[in-house]
Parts: C-alpha cells; sequence; structure tokens
C-alpha cells in the first residue's frame, strides 16, 4: 500500500527528530488503557489481540474493518495465576494458550473455540496439561497445531502435536524434545549453568519445523510422521553471542531462514540479542551467512524497559507472503523493516518508534502480523495496545 509520509505520533530522538522512516501510522486502539499485549491474528475485519495478561484480560477483539479507526467490541477474562497471551485462527476456529504464571488452580493447556461469529468466541474444547501449560502455538492448516507444552517429568517446554480433525477433542499425537529433558526419563542437561532447553515455537514448512530452542539455538525437525518427530539437524549459536532464540522462520521460496533471539533484559544487562539470517540449502549443515542491523540510535538504551528484537511477522496463510521483507518487532525501537533480498547485506529500509504510552517510559512493541493487504499489525507489551501502520517507501 502507498501513503503519504506521516510522523504523527513518532518519538523524537535525541536530536529532537521524529523517529519514524517509510512507514505511517494508520490507528490506533489503547484498549482503554489495558493494552498490554502479545500475539495478534486477523478474522473477517477483526483483530483477535492477545494480552499479557496483567489486566485481567486473555484475549480482546478489535473491529479494524476502518483501520484507522479500531474499535474495542469484546473482552475474554483470565483467571488468577495464568496468562492467554497467544492466539491462533483457522477458519472458525480459535485456539487460546493457558500457561502458568503464578499462584492459582486454574487448569492450563490449549482452549478451543468457535469463532463463526467472530464478536461473540464459544468455547468448544480444551487439552489439559500437567506443569506451565502452553506457550506459544502454531496452527496455520488443518488438523495440526504445533505447541510449545509441559508434561510431568521434562524440565520445561516442549514439542507437543495436537490433532485438531475434531476440534471438540483435541489429542496429542506425538512429541519432541532435546535430549536431556526428560529428567523423569533419566536424561540429564548437560548445558552450563544459568543456560535453559526449551521450545519457544516451531513455525512449520511442508514436513520441517523450525524450532527457536531458546538457550540451545536452531532446531530443524522432520514431521512427516507426526507421531514420531525427527532430529534433521541443530544449530548451537553460541553462549557468548546468543540466548532465548525465539522464532524461525522460513522465508517462502528461498533455502534461508530468519532467526531472531529475544531481547529479555532491560537496558545494557545481558548479551546483546541478534537476529541472524541462517542458511538452509544444505539443511543438515545449516550456517549463518549475515547478521541484522542494530539500530544504532544512541539514546534507546536510556530510555528504559528492553532494547533489541523480539518477533518477526510470520507469514502464515491468508497474510502477506513476501520473500524479501521482514517485518520485525524490536522493544523500545518499535517497529522495524529489512529488505533481505541479499541473505547476505539485509538492509534497513523503514522503521517507527510510537511515543510512550503513558504512564510508560517507552514503547516495547511486542509481536506482529501484516495482513494480505499490506497493513501492519503491532501490539504494545505493557500498555500502548494495538499499533496499526502502512509502509510508505522502501528508499
Amino acid at each position: 500500500m502507498a501513503g503519504t509520509p506521516d510522523t504523527r505520533g513518532a518519538a523524537l530522538d535525541a536530536r529532537g527528530n521524529p523517529q519514524a522512516h517509510n512507514l505511517r501510522l494508520v490507528g490506533h486502539c489503547p484498549l482503554d488503557g489495558r493494552g498490554d499485549g502479545m500475539h495478534i491474528n486477523l478474522k473477517d475485519g477483526y483483530a483477535f489481540f492477545a494480552h499479557m495478561g496483567e489486566n485481567g484480560i486473555g484475549t480482546s477483539i478489535i473491529d479494524v474493518r476502518d483501520p484507522s479507526a479500531p474499535m474495542l467490541v469484546k473482552q475474554l477474562a483470565l483467571p488468577p495465576g495464568v496468562h492467554s497471551h497467544k492466539v491462533q485462527i483457522v477458519g472458525d476456529i480459535l485456539l487460546v494458550n493457558y500457561e502458568r504464571t503464578g499462584k492459582g488452580d486454574a487448569p492450563v493447556g490449549l482452549k478451543v473455540y468457535d469463532v463463526s461469529d467472530a464478536t461473540e468466541p464459544r468455547e468448544i474444547g480444551f487439552l489439559p496439561m500437567p506443569g506451565k501449560g502452553v506457550h506459544r502455538v502454531t496452527y496455520w492448516e488443518p488438523p495440526y497445531a504445533y505447541l510449545a507444552g509441559s508434561d510431568e517429568g521434562w524440565t520445561d517446554q516442549f514439542l507437543i502435536i495436537v490433532d485438531l480433525s475434531d476440534p471438540t477433542r483435541p489429542r496429542e499425537v506425538g512429541r519432541w524434545w532435546m535430549p536431556g529433558m526428560h529428567a523423569a526419563g533419566g536424561e540429564v542437561s548437560t548445558l552450563p549453568p544459568g543456560r535453559t532447553s526449551k521450545l519457544h515455537h516451531a513455525v512449520v514448512r511442508g514436513d520441517r519445523a523450525y524450532c527457536g530452542w531458546w538457550d540451545e539455538g536452531l532446531v530443524i525437525l522432520d514431521i512427516a510422521d507426526k507421531a514420531h518427530p525427527k532430529l534433521v539437524s541443530h544449530l548451537n549459536f553460541g553462549a557468548d553471542v546468543s540466548g532465548a532464540t525465539h522464532t524461525a522462520c522460513p522465508l517462502p521460496g528461498r533455502d534461508v531462514l530468519v532467526v531472531t533471539d529475544e531481547c529479555v533484559h532491560n537496558g545494557r544487562d545481558g548479551i546483546p540479542k541478534q537476529v541472524r539470517m541462517v542458511d538452509i540449502a544444505d539443511e543438515r549443515n545449516p550456517k549463518v551467512v549475515s547478521l541484522f542491523p542494530v539500530p544504532d540510535d544512541a539514546d534507546y538504551y536510556a530510555r528504559g524497559g528492553r532494547f533489541g528484537p523480539h518477533n518477526v511477522h510470520e507469514m502464515r496463510p491468508g497474510t502477506l507472503s513476501d520473500p524479501n521483507t521482514v517485518y520485525l518487532t524490536y522493544f523500545n525501537g518499535g517497529l522495524r523493516v529489512v529488505d533481505v533480498t541479499e541473505a547476505t547485506a539485509p538492509r534497513e529500509i523503514a522503521w517507527f518508534v510510537p511515543e510512550a504510552p503513558p504512564g510508560r517510559q517507552s514503547i516495547q512493541f511486542n509481536d506482529i502480523i501484516v495482513g494480505q493487504d499490506g497493513l501492519i499489525y503491532v501490539s504494545d507489551r505493557f500498555a500502548g495496545g494495538l499499533y496499526i501502520f502502512e509502509l510508505t517507501g522502501r528508499a
């Protein structure tokens, strides 16, 4: 989409200039001040906006048929001690994670809703899970969903494949974990102290699952046999330069992955996190071919909160599919757009850093999805709510 350059709503850099380039803010919904947001999915002109859970809200439904004036129409409440900060929709089926975050006796696992009426979700199924429950879910094509789930006897969350042929009775059909995670089976982790083995989530293309495996880096699985996933390859980026590997996103039509490490610390704490381009032409020997450019404005660290990458637009079916453009959230670095036509030389072409939400030091952009029409939907982690942008240029 094309639009008139407009920097209204952008934060100012240390020199007093608006921090916006080639992106225009189209609309904003602060969600009545309860805008702690994470995952976003789109259906029939509505944005399903998953919350971090700090305000007792699990999912908000926002009318975005007029993207310049998005309106909150429905919110699903959340029991104490859990959050449901991830949503996935295929057809009329909505999946919502339930993950334990504190004290409370509410069951955790995977909730299934009928959203044939987008504004009136109706719970129709639930897959309970021992332990922490479900973190992120990938559900792109029925009947299978790919969960970062839990079970007794495992040290953390791992891959669980769920069959939703009957969405009222979701059932596990397969699982895979990294060696060392099944403590009850006698396995012992060989990771150094302070490092964690767990699946963040898998992005699926064909019979491959590309997994961000937190402090163990990239894992590629063969999932042709859903009951028995098999390891294809594992690339550990190294404890000195990597941690909290979040997303491994295959670019359509290319043998390249975009792999993000999530910034999990405020300010300058911890290892600076990177976004890597990984060549998978030889999938048994993946290799890093470049790093994304890091925004160079000196005042980001002074703004408070996290500064670094989180997630990318994953190009799920029904959304924008572009093999050469990556849309990335960068916490207080806002929204970044990177041209990856040359995998060895990623080039930043657009950015927008909004003003801080009321009561916050900085924006903390969290997750992102781009519609087929090119509109970009982004969530703020703590208070800002839903932001809608459009790309206005590439130079």
